[in-house]
Parts: C-alpha cells; sequence; structure tokens
C-alpha cells in the first residue's frame, strides 16, 4: 500500500520531468582567446599609482553582447556562425588578452578587473568594433578602439584592426583566426600604452 502511494505522488514528477529543460543544448566546443605569451607563475609587479594600469570594462555593439559569433554578409545583412560560441561575451575575453598581452611585455602593475576603488591614474577602456567573420573578404576582422588618458586633462584614442584573410567559414577554421586576429591587436595595443 505504501509503494502504491509512493509511486502515486511520483507519478506527477516523473510526468513533468519530460517537459522540464534546463537551457539550450550544449555546443560541443566552445571558443576562447589565448594569448600568445602569458606571464610565468610566481612572476609579478609593483609600481606606483602613477605607472599602474586599469583595464575598465570594454564597450560593444549588440552583435557582440552575446556569445555568438557574426558573420557581415554585407554592409547590412548580419547572421551568426553555426555551432561557434564564445566561452563568455567576446569583449570580456578580449580585455583579459589584452591585459596579459600588457603584462608579460611590461614591468607594468596590470589591473584587469571592474573594482573601482582601485587607485591607479592609467586606465585603458574602448569599445571592441568588429569581432566576426567577414564573408565577401572570406577573413576575419577585429576593430578596437581604445581610450586612455593623455597629458593632463587630455585624452587619447586611437583604433586598432586585424584581419586574417583566406578564411573558410566554419568553426575550425574561424576560432583560431579570430584568436590570432586577436592577439595581433592586443600586441598593437601593448606596443601604444608602452
Amino acid at each position: 500500500m505504501n509503494s502504491v502511494r509512493l509511486l502515486a505522488g511520483l507519478a506527477p514528477a516523473l510526468l513533468l520531468g519530460g517537459c522540464l529543460s534546463f537551457g539550450p543544448d550544449v555546443p560541443d566546443q566552445l571558443l576562447t582567446l589565448t594569448p600568445t605569451a602569458t606571464a610565468p607563475a610566481n612572476s609579478g609587479a609593483r609600481g606606483s599609482d602613477a605607472s599602474a594600469l586599469v583595464l575598465q570594462e570594454f564597450e560593444a555593439p549588440s552583435s557582440l553582447s552575446n556569445t555568438r559569433v557574426p558573420v557581415q554578409i554585407d554592409d547590412t545583412s548580419l547572421a551568426y556562425l553555426q555551432d561557434a560560441v564564445w566561452v563568455e561575451q567576446p569583449a570580456r575575453l578580449f580585455r583579459r588578452l589584452i591585459a596579459e598581452t600588457i603584462r608579460t611585455r611590461s614591468n607594468r602593475v596590470v589591473i584587469d578587473g571592474d573594482d573601482p576603488g582601485v587607485l591607479a591614474e592609467n586606465r585603458l577602456t574602448g569599445t571592441l568594433r568588429q569581432f566576426g567573420y567577414d564573408v565577401r573578404s572570406q577573413s576575419v576582422v577585429v576593430v578596437f578602439d581604445a581610450v586612455r588618458p593623455g597629458e593632463g586633462a587630455q585624452v587619447q584614442t586611437r583604433r586598432f584592426e586585424a584581419r586574417v584573410p583566406g578564411v573558410t567559414a566554419d568553426v575550425a577554421s574561424v576560432g583560431p583566426a579570430l584568436n590570432q586576429a586577436a592577439n595581433e591587436v592586443a600586441g598593437q595595443v601593448a606596443a601604444w600604452i608602452g
């Protein structure tokens, strides 16, 4: 009798279980960015608030404010590359890549985060304008507009761009090409920062 009651009590839960979904299907693989060089373990830097660099959150257009890889079809049409999914939003991945690149190429204290309490005079922010595949040129394109303080009350801006041509429109080709282009732009930014 107790087993009948137990089964009767579990029946609705078992039936409902077939209706529940805990999110979209997980892709076979996720894309990420990896720096060409990383700071070794136990390395660090010491500096003053005048030489430290804080990387603030990067902006991005709506087409990049998700974890998909945009495909520019023509001047006004955009799609997303099938089965290509980032582990997190590209602007965050790109910010970390730039931070690590600057960290390995300089003796600066580099703070990659959103902590507004960090006292540093030098700040880098910007907008990730393009970070995807262009059908017309069969290339991946990374465009970043950087902003940092200049002398006195001035502000400096610079646009950085990298393209990797001859890329087919599939995850296996686009992912590594975007990583290559992102590392190229990160190197350009690191050289500009000094």
